[in-house]
């Protein structure tokens, strides 16, 4: 007995609303049409940038509730870039839906995680993913390095000695800490700091 066809959605985005989603769904529905899915709906989104989040694009928003709902088995996009603007972004959103048990087939980058070879892509994403973090916090840590080698003063600059000073005469005075930080048009957290320092030297 044959089995189901896969049931297979399209998601085209474009940037600017000048530019058309055609030639994304034409590419994606002539591979649809080649391997015999069956295709159950075309998500768009048009004139919005692929580094807003999720929340911020509709049909995507949509194309996510399907997958919740387990209407679909794959979906289909025309390039990596169309899903997100990262490497995390796009390994982050293959774990959601590997959750879900839907596939994600990619027409640009050649990525289909219903193959065995598409399934060792994706974990090879996960290595180069945790690759580029480290990474990333190897340049954050180089940098803070260098500033205190440079002599550089790090996090929130403190408030100058007059504004301290009447912070801790409010503060003696019995003046709550959100009115004393109201009063002198500081942080609350500023207040909160120097009350622990005025406790730390009682």
């Amino acid at each position: 007995m044959s089995s189901q066809p896969r049931r297979v959605a399209l998601y085209a985005r474009v940037s600017t609303d000048g530019q058309s989603v055609e030639n994304q769904l034409r590419d994606l529905r002539e591979v649809a049409e080649r391997h015999g899915w069956h295709m159950v709906g075309e998500f768009t989104d048009r004139g919005i940038s692929g580094a807003r989040g999720r929340d911020q694009r509709p049909a995507f928003r949509r194309l996510w509730g399907a997958v919740t709902r387990r209407e679909i088995d794959m979906v289909a996009a025309w390039s990596v870039d169309r899903l997100g603007r990262s490497l995390q972004d796009l390994v982050g959103f293959l774990s959601e839906l590997r959750a879900k048990g839907v596939d994600l087939f990619l027409h640009r980058q050649g990525l289909d995680t219903s193959t065995p070879a598409g399934r060792a892509m994706y974990q090879m994403l996960g290595v180069f993913s945790e690759f580029e973090r480290a990474m990333i916090q190897d340049r954050v840590r180089a940098g803070l390095r260098k500033a205190r080698a440079e002599g550089k003063t790090l996090g929130r600059p403190k408030v100058n000695a007059k504004i301290e000073a009447a912070i801790r005469a409010k503060l003696k005075a019995g003046v709550g800490m959100t009115r004393a930080a109201r009063d002198l048009g500081v942080g609350v957290s500023t207040v909160v700091r120097v009350k622990a320092e005025i406790e730390k030297a009682a």
